[in-house]
Parts: structure tokens; sequence; C-alpha cells
């Protein structure tokens, strides 16, 4: 979207503000009496919040204690909210981590950040004569097409995500300016996010086509015995963990090239070249199918340098730009000075035809992708974009002919394609490996 000019602004609605809170906030006074003259170092969020839901399943006097601590957060109450800033800068930090991994910036803005904004939703609702009064006092919104109504009011008084959704579909059409909205989470949400988009086109909010409305749903990432990766109510393998395995991978892979005099790159650079093409192996393995399917999370097959991996991608990249170096170095030709001279591509060969159509084609891919919003559109391309790259070296000798010049230009062409789609899929290229 960025791409193509939109002003995009990239927001991570963090679950900041719920019933966990309320059980990890209640687990911490209980484990920490002393916590606010002794502030407890928790790193190991997974085996807090883990200890935190046993006590919550099993003990129905703290999961009632716990409930209660969410609606007194979300009321001000100053001690809730004083453990609740310290659960939250430690996540916070643990986001980080994977943040700077994975080249993302985004801003944070949680659910609690739309607490004050969720009663003044609810009044316009009110007003509108489309709130109702369900079983206990919970306040709803029905909307065609569904056995069961949003919650904007819990009976005891207290917020849920409905609430907080609706209060951030409003806030971001109408102070922000958004024409589109995109949110991205698990494929189960479906119903909701329709649920979501329903209300407010039924409330004004939403016109016709005046604004576009999606939510893409991701599928369930399975370990190699096919069974889902546990999640934070049990065991949970971190995903910096799985990054960083990545890069200590490929790093093991480029030292051995390096002993084999194989590697166009020195021991110094390894470990930046290894961080680019790990991180980019995770990212692309995830981003090259439809969000919706379920896959299975597989280090060699993601690491495979050859076939439809990010690793294949960078090393046909890399091939390229080795050619282009060569040229410059072996034979005089500069690719840069080419262009400025307005050096001409001949097509002679039919494998410099393809390449040429997949060149071509690009702008149809881009097209694509805007309908849909799914990335493999992107990833297929590139795919194949390297696949008629390398019959194109194969079966055309670039270096010392007498269209070298021609053909130069044909590997830039590619070379800055390519780049374009890593950038893109948010993947760092690398020159040499």
């Amino acid at each position: 979207l960025e791409y193509v000019g939109a002003d995009v602004s990239r927001v991570n609605h963090v679950g900041d503000w719920g019933t966990q809170f309320g059980m990890l906030i209640q687990y911490l006074k209980e484990e920490y009496p002393d916590f606010t003259d002794d502030v407890p170092n928790i790193t190991d969020l997974t085996a807090f919040y883990k200890n935190a839901k046993m006590r919550f399943d099993e003990s129905p006097e703290f999961k009632k204690v716990s409930q209660l601590n969410v609606v007194k957060l979300q009321a001000g109450d100053e001690e809730c909210r004083k453990i609740w800033q310290v659960l939250c800068d430690v996540s916070r930090k643990e986001f980080e981590k994977v943040y700077n991994r994975l080249d993302i910036k985004v801003t944070e803005c949680g659910e609690s950040f739309y607490n004050d904004k969720i009663a003044p939703v609810i009044g316009e609702f009110d007003k509108a004569g489309i709130l109702t009064s369900e079983e206990g006092g919970a306040k709803c919104v029905w909307v065609d097409g569904y056995p069961q109504p949003l919650m904007l009011q819990k009976s005891d008084g207290g917020y849920g995500y409905d609430s907080t959704d609706m209060a951030a579909i409003k806030y971001r059409i109408d102070k922000l300016g958004a024409t589109q909205c995109v949110y991205i989470t698990d494929f189960t949400q479906g119903d909701h996010f329709q649920m979501v988009f329903k209300a407010a086109r039924k409330i004004g909010w939403v016109e016709g086509d005046s604004h576009r409305l999606d939510h893409i749903g991701f599928g369930t990432v399975q370990g190699e015995d096919g069974k889902r990766f546990k999640t934070r109510s049990g065991d949970t393998v971190r995903l910096v963990d799985l990054l960083d395995e990545a890069v200590s991978r490929m790093e093991a892979s480029l030292n051995e090239r390096i002993a084999e005099g194989k590697a166009g790159i020195t021991k110094d650079q390894v470990h930046e070249t290894a961080c680019a093409m790990g991180y980019g192996a995770v990212k692309y393995f995830d981003l090259r199918r439809n969000p919706t399917s379920n896959y299975i999370f597989s280090y060699d097959r993601m690491l495979d340098t050859k076939g439809n991996t990010a690793i294949y991608l960078l090393y046909a990249h890399a091939r390229l730009e080795s050619i282009i170096s060569r040229a410059e170095a072996d034979h005089g030709v500069n690719v840069d000075e080419l262009i400025k001279g307005g050096q001409a591509i001949v097509l002679g060969h039919k494998s410099e035809r393809n390449l040429a159509l997949h060149l071509e084609i690009f702008a149809d891919c881009i097209e694509e992708t805007l309908k849909d919003l799914y990335p493999y559109h992107i990833c297929d391309f590139v795919y194949n974009l390297s696949i008629a790259a390398s019959d194109f070296v194969t079966q055309c000798k670039v270096l010392g002919t007498d269209e070298m010049q021609s053909r130069v230009l044909l590997c830039r062409a590619t070379a800055i394609t390519m780049r374009q789609c890593f950038q893109l899929l948010g993947i760092r290229h690398v020159m040499r490996i």
C-alpha cells in the first residue's frame, strides 16, 4: 500500500487490557506482596503467564478476583494500574527484541488506549436507538446474519473485545481519517470483525464505498509433528529463539562455504549476512503461502538453497550482482555508465525474452496484491523471476561476449526488481554470499 502512495499507519493493537491482565495482576499481588517497594524482575513472561493461567483454571476464587481486577483496572484503580504498567513494560521489552530483528517499525496503540473512548461510543449507539439491554444488563448491538450480538458492555460493567474494537474503528475512521483499515489476526476472529464492520455501517460511520474494511486471518503454525505450536497456556517456543536459531544455522552454513573457498564474503561479514538470510528465510516461509492455511515450521525447508525459499532467492540475486561486478572488474563494463549512455537491451535469445516478459508483469503482480492484500503474490512473482534469471544466465553467456553490455543491463534490471520485491516483503538483500 505504501509503495503505491498510501499513507500507512502501522498499528500494533496489543492485548493489554483484558481478562488475562486481571489474572496476571492477581498473581503478581499474591506472589510478590511487597512489589510496591521491591519491583520484581520478571524476565520470563512465558513462565509467569503459565503459572498464573494454571491458578486461574484451578481456583474459582482466584478466577473471580481476577475478573474483578479487570473492572477495577478499567475504572482506574491505582494499585491495579501500577501493576499493569510493570507488566506492560516487561512485555514491551520482549516485543522490541523481535521488532529489532525483523526491522519492524510499528506504533503501539493497544486496547488500553481506547478505554476512555468506549463510553461515548456506547452512548452513540444508544442515541441511535440500536443498543439493546440483554439478560443481566449487558449492552449489545445486533447485526444481520449473526446469531449473537456484539457486547459493548458486560453485565458487570466491564468492557471486552467488542467494546474496544468498536471504539477503535470509530477512532481510526474519525480521528486518523483512515479510508482503509486492514486487520490481521488469527483467522478464527473472522466473524467477529465482520460483525464489527457491519456495526460500523449500521450506525453510519461507513457508508457505501466510502471506506474499505479488510480482515486477513492467518492459520496455525505447526511443529514438525504436525501439532499446533504451544501457546501461552502451554510450553512455548519463543519467536525470538526461532529467529536466532535460523541465524545460527546460516552462520554455520556460511562458515562452511568460507572454509571450502566458495564464499564471496569474509569471516567478519558472516554474522550480518546470516542475519539477513536467517530472518529473511523465516519471513518468506510464512509469507509465501495463503495466510489462512496452516503450515509446518521446518528449518530444513526454509533454509534450503533450492526451491521456493528466501535463501534460494538471495543466492540468485547475489549471482546476478557477481556477474555485474565481474563485468566491470574483468572487462571494464560499468553498468551505471551503460544506463547513462542509453545502451539498449537486445532480446535475441528466447531465455532473454522470457526473462524480460517476467519483468514486465511486475506491475500486474502489484495490482493483484492490492486486491486481496496477500503477499504470496509477490513471493510467487519473485520466485518465478529468479527461475527465469537462472535459466537466462545458464543459457546465455554474459561475460566476454558481443552481447555482454545488453546482458549485463538485463542482469541489473532483474536485480533491481528482485530488491524491490525483497523490500516489499521486508527482507534484507545481500550483494554477496
